[in-house]
């Protein structure tokens, strides 16, 4: 369960922003399908998902851009990655203070019921810094610290006795540019291997703007209980679809896999792979349609499935950057809902998504503390900051507070009335030398 994200100095987020998924005190609305216990004095409550609103380019897929990259730096340092090898990572270029400087993340998350506080600090070239903290009681146990000496070149470490193990053999293996956590994991280290298959397998980021990968669902079918849920799945968001097959072909498969270093690696081979076929059935008769004759609203709601099905299965974080593209209002409202039922969700599982559309800013569908917001500042950074700032009433209608200004977030256009009414140049048939073309 992600309890809190942290991170500086990334793309257009130049000062700390910080996302924090831990229920509101005092708060009792929507609590029995919203919120989810931890375990902990504090927070005692988490939500079960969290949405962000803004203007485009105001950083919304920067902030979950962000705590995606920390994931994949996780899983990559020290097995995808050279020695030697730069990380794809963009500081803040609009302030020369930073342009240079570390860029920092920091997630908190319960781990078998206990917290756990991991953070590290990096440049294109190296690790710079990074610890792991462990609440067993109220007092948190720093497990290990790792920071660059002052002479650039050498680290200084610092373990607990809690953290048992080859520690001398995972810090000579640690690379400048490798995690150590990543490091110990990979050389079997019994405490630290959990800590970094929780970050590595726990987060699920679909991105905005690409085809979705449908094959995972495609693979369900597979399966007559994985073909029964694709069915359900479809028929209760309300889709015209009588059945689903899968069958086999023969083609050639592409494969795009993009790395933490910015590399991207492309492969083709021939294969053999099943198809989703669709049945749909009328009145007049019924035929059979693969996936891409679908809209495009069925085929993204398709490639969904399996990705939310076993998010909720197994109590992971989704995120999904513009969720609402090419889906109805009413059935992204579903899909948020299937995160707020205790009956589907059962192990926690988490959404975090931006949207544009706001109309689900509605307090029957979330509460106060899992609504968020991004816009610049005259300095072009990105702030985030949530609902509960402006601590709105407790039936205020959000939406239109938001679309009159209250909370900000809002795109600013300018006068384009000038524009408009501005006559076209005539030069009566004479020719001229002047373009008024590259003139504009």
């Amino acid at each position: 369960m992600l309890l809190e994200f942290r991170v500086r100095n990334y793309r257009s987020i130049r000062d700390e922003l910080v996302l924090s998924l831990a229920g509101a005190s005092g708060d009792d609305e929507l609590a029995d399908s919203h919120l989810v216990s931890t375990g902990l004095k504090s927070p005692p409550k988490a939500v079960r998902s969290a949405v962000v609103y803004g203007p485009n380019a105001s950083g919304k897929s920067t902030l979950l851009l962000a705590l995606n990259y920390m994931r994949a730096v996780v899983a990559e340092s020290a097995t995808v990655i050279q020695p030697g090898q730069i990380y794809n990572v963009q500081a803040f270029k609009l302030d020369e203070r930073v342009a240079t400087a570390p860029t920092e993340f920091e997630l908190t998350f319960l781990l078998d019921g206990v917290r756990h506080q991991y953070a590290f600090a990096m440049t294109p070239q190296r690790i710079v810094s990074e610890s792991l903290l462990v609440y067993r009681t109220a007092k948190p146990t720093q497990w290990f610290s790792r920071t660059l000496a002052e002479n650039g070149e050498a680290y200084e470490y610092e373990f607990s006795a809690y953290l048992t193990g080859s520690r001398k053999l995972w810090q000579d293996s640690t690379r400048p540019n490798a995690l150590f956590l990543s490091t110990a994991a990979q050389l079997n280290s019994e405490l630290l291997g959990p800590v970094f298959r929780w970050i590595v397998d726990s987060i699920l980021f679909l991105p905005a703007g690409v085809s979705l990968n449908s094959e995972l669902t495609t693979a369900m079918l597979a399966t007559e209980e994985g073909r029964e849920a694709i069915r359900n799945f479809l028929s209760s968001a309300d889709i015209s679809i009588a059945d689903i097959q899968a069958v086999p072909r023969k083609g050639i498969r592409q494969q795009l896999v993009f790395s933490a270093a910015g590399v991207t690696h492309a492969s083709r081979e021939e294969s053999e792979f099943l198809v989703p076929v669709f049945q749909h059935s009328t009145p007049n008769g019924s035929a059979k349609f693969e996936l891409q004759e679908e809209s495009e609203g069925t085929q993204r709601l398709y490639a969904l499935i399996a990705p939310v099905l076993d998010v909720l299965k197994h109590g992971r974080i989704l995120l999904v950057d513009e969720l609402d593209s090419s889906l109805h209002t009413l059935l992204v409202r579903r899909l948020i809902s299937m995160f707020h039922d205790p009956v589907l969700n059962q192990f926690g599982a988490q959404l975090i998504f931006s949207t544009h559309d706001t109309s689900l800013l509605d307090h029957t569908l979330f509460r106060r503390d899992q609504v968020w917001f991004t816009e610049k500042d005259q300095e072009q950074a990105t702030k985030l900051y949530p609902l509960t700032d402006f601590s709105p009433r407790k039936h205020e209608a959000w939406e239109r507070g938001y679309l009159m200004g209250r909370y900000g977030a809002l795109p600013f256009f300018g006068d384009l009335f000038d524009f408009v009414q501005q006559k076209p140049s005539r030069n009566n048939g004479s020719k001229s030398k002047r373009s008024d073309v590259t003139a504009a």
